[in-house]
């Protein structure tokens, strides 16, 4: 049982994280071309809806110094769009770009491209699989009282969303990463037969800078480069 003390923490600290992280996007412009370099699977990070790349660039780092040529759907911008088309997208860059054995590394909403991208005949063999962070996988009870449609798409009563749930064939390509308390995310984000993270703290941002995100990244990098 979590208290509400710990709840309110937790809250507090996790948009303290993303008011932060948009700040570090805003003022530190970093080339996407400059994380493109490296010999071991290539990754393509997705961020979450109102995100741009640069959202996650504490993860892109790591990864690439770790080795790993990091991508970014440029064309997302922030995220805005039905995630069946940021999943072109993705598909696109994928095919453009020649990659294969592919991971996908993603927040929140794009868990969600990245599952519809899984099941795209051009992308599907493209991609070996997808560590999925805080994502809405069965959407979100509080979707229905927002008034931007951009959120009211996590409805779990949105007629793409209930699609995609029904695309079971990828789900055990995905591991899902999550905290124990999200506070965006009530009904929590465990995917049927995926490989189901979950941390013991609290948030939906801050959970990017969790070491185990960035573990259960590498972990699968290595089985897609043996």
């Amino acid at each position: 049982m979590i208290g509400p003390l710990r709840r309110l923490a937790w809250w507090a600290a996790d948009y303290a994280y993303a008011a932060l992280a948009q700040l570090r996007a805003l003022t530190r412009r970093r080339s996407a071309a400059e994380f493109r370099s490296g010999s071991l699977a290539p990754v393509v990070v997705i961020p979450g809806v109102y995100e741009s790349w640069r959202f996650l660039t504490p993860l892109v780092v790591a990864l690439h110094a770790r080795g790993h040529p990091v991508h970014v759907v440029e064309p997302l911008r922030h995220n805005r769009m039905p995630f069946s088309a940021g999943a072109d997208l993705v598909a696109e860059l994928l095919e453009t770009r020649e990659l294969r054995d592919v991971v996908l590394v993603a927040h929140s909403k794009g868990g969600l491209i990245g599952k519809r991208a899984m099941s795209l005949p051009a992308a599907a063999r493209r991609v070996h699989g997808m560590v999925a962070v805080a994502t809405p996988f069965g959407g979100s009870r509080y979707a229905r009282f927002l008034a931007a449609p951009t959120l009211r798409a996590f409805s779990p009563r949105d007629a793409a969303l209930r699609a995609l749930a029904q695309a079971t064939e990828v789900n055990a390509r995905i591991v899902s990463v999550y905290a124990r308390f999200d506070p965006h995310i009530p009904e929590g984000s465990e995917l049927l037969g995926a490989r189901n993270v979950v941390l013991e703290t609290g948030g939906h941002f801050r959970v990017l800078a969790h070491p185990r995100v960035i573990a259960e990244a590498a972990a699968l990098a290595e089985t897609a480069d043996r």
